[in-house]
């Protein structure tokens, strides 16, 4: 079998990087593009050798069309989304799932609706680090963790590599935090779980205003344990950061160096670990075995979710100033 897929938008930076991979899978090619610019659409067509279709219900409507990546602007991605799985396409988006909770649920309905194949992009809960992690907080080799701070950054706005329309927050939902600071956010959850408050402060150095380039957020979770995750895009020279300490033990990254500690585990002083797991398959492939062979896809609606709301609280606390509750604790 090979999956169908239409290349819905190129607004995000990452949709070559997809056409890419999934034009070097063996069981998928790519059929069709649509974008909401028809210039950028139909030069990306041709460049990729396929057909534009200017039409969005067009294209959704067509029988050689198994599957969609959407890489429209954040703010458009109910409407494509919801639109898709109505069709019958499997879904393949980048993060974020959508700009609220609201509108991710109406996303997980329409998918558990026609039960197609959906994923989102997640990509370091495939790396070996943070699998080497998540087993140790689960073997208890930190004791109680209560700290874990990540640092995710680049230079794209201070380096002016960035497309313009990247500070549109009516389109984007955001800036840095809603785009870099999403790799924080998920993997804070994924180690830690349930959140319960959180507070953030968000500044505007070099890229237009309203757009945030430099962002802090500091999340308490249910379990007490406290996250300070931070993202820029003006950090040409900051390293980027894991640490997590615990009652038991600790893990600290910088740069390529890792090193951890663990009374659990019998090591009194900070060692490097000589294997980490071998790092998840893609999302993407995730995604096409999925639709393949009805391998669970880790990276579904809920953890779209799971995001959202971090990211939507979070926005909230910055602009009121104040320090947001998560529902189940309102």
């Amino acid at each position: 079998m090979s999956v169908r897929v239409a290349m819905l938008s190129k607004w995000h930076v990452h949709a070559d990087d997809y056409a890419r991979q999934l034009r070097q899978s063996p069981d998928a090619e790519v059929v069709a593009v649509w974008d909401e610019d028809p210039d950028r659409g139909a030069s990306w067509g041709k460049n990729l050798g396929v057909g534009f279709e200017p039409d969005l219900d067009a294209l959704l409507a067509r029988q050689d069309v198994d599957a969609v990546v959407v890489c429209t602007p954040t703010s458009d991605h109910c409407r494509v989304m919801v639109a898709a799985a109505k069709a019958g396409k499997h879904i393949f988006t980048e993060k974020a799932m959508a700009p609220t909770l609201a509108e991710c649920k109406t996303i997980s309905a329409a998918v558990a609706a026609s039960r197609v194949k959906f994923c989102i992009s997640h990509p370091h809960l495939t790396s070996g680090m943070v699998q080497y992690a998540k087993k140790a907080i689960d073997d208890g080799a930190f004791g109680r963790v209560h700290y874990l701070r990540i640092r995710t950054a680049h230079a794209g706005s201070l380096m002016g590599w960035l497309p313009a329309y990247w500070y549109d927050v009516e389109k984007a939902a955001g800036g840095a935090m809603m785009d870099l600071g999403c790799h924080p956010m998920y993997t804070a959850a994924y180690l830690l779980g349930r959140p319960r408050r959180v507070a953030s402060i968000y500044n505007t150095t070099v890229c237009p205003p309203p757009a945030d380039d430099n962002a802090v957020s500091v999340i308490e979770f249910e379990n007490r344990a406290i996250a300070v995750l931070e993202t820029s895009f003006i950090s040409p020279w900051s390293a980027e950061t894991f640490e997590i300490l615990g009652t038991e033990g600790a893990m600290f990254k910088a740069g390529n160096d890792l090193q951890i500690r663990s009374k659990t585990y019998g090591i009194d002083g900070w060692i490097t670990p000589d294997k980490l797991p071998d790092a998840r398959p893609a999302a993407i492939r995730m995604w096409l075995d999925g639709i393949i062979n009805g391998s669970p896809i880790p990276f579904g609606t809920e953890r779209g979710e799971i995001l959202t709301e971090l990211l939507e609280n979070a926005y909230i606390s910055d602009a009121e100033q104040r320090i947001v509750p998560f529902a189940s604790q309102a």
